[in-house]
């Protein structure tokens, strides 16, 4: 191909274009121990990916670069594939961890707490932490203070 794009490949088709939620096999993820794979992701404009289930390391790595992995259900999974209208709208409400389906089918996914609150806050964990950063100072002011330096 010369480096050209591939135009066969769905996601250089037009109706790729803006896309953010990618729909994706068993497994995703799987080998890929760097973060690459979700920094390509997100700098595509990718904001989730929805599998039935992901590499430990993967997933790690999406949520620490803003990209949500959805967990479905099998059955979920093969109706978003079986969705025939290619403009069709997955919604995603992060606040109630629910995946609407373009058929109106509500189907709730598992995201630990702190992930949750640095994805729809907008903060990495070093973000999470200069939130915290009056309170830090504080603690830290009242701890030099109470240091006994008499040997």
């Amino acid at each position: 191909m010369q480096g050209n794009p591939n135009p066969d490949f769905i996601l250089n088709q037009p109706r790729a274009r803006g896309a953010q939620v990618l729909l994706a096999g068993d497994n995703f993820g799987c080998g890929r121990s760097r973060e690459h794979a979700p920094w390509a992701l997100t700098q595509f404009g990718f904001r989730a990916v929805v599998s039935t289930s992901f590499a430990d390391i993967f997933k790690q790595n999406s949520l620490k670069n803003s990209l949500l992995p959805i967990v479905a259900p099998p059955d979920a999974q093969a109706e978003l594939f079986a969705a025939e209208n290619p403009d069709a709208v997955v919604k995603i409400d992060l606040a109630s961890q629910m995946v609407t389906t373009p058929g109106g089918r509500k189907v709730e996914f598992p995201i630990d707490g702190f992930s949750k609150h640095c994805l729809v806050e907008g903060v990495d964990e070093l973000g999470y932490i200069l939130q915290h950063e009056a309170q830090i100072a504080a603690y830290e002011a009242r701890r030099v203070g109470s240091i006994d330096t008499r040997g």
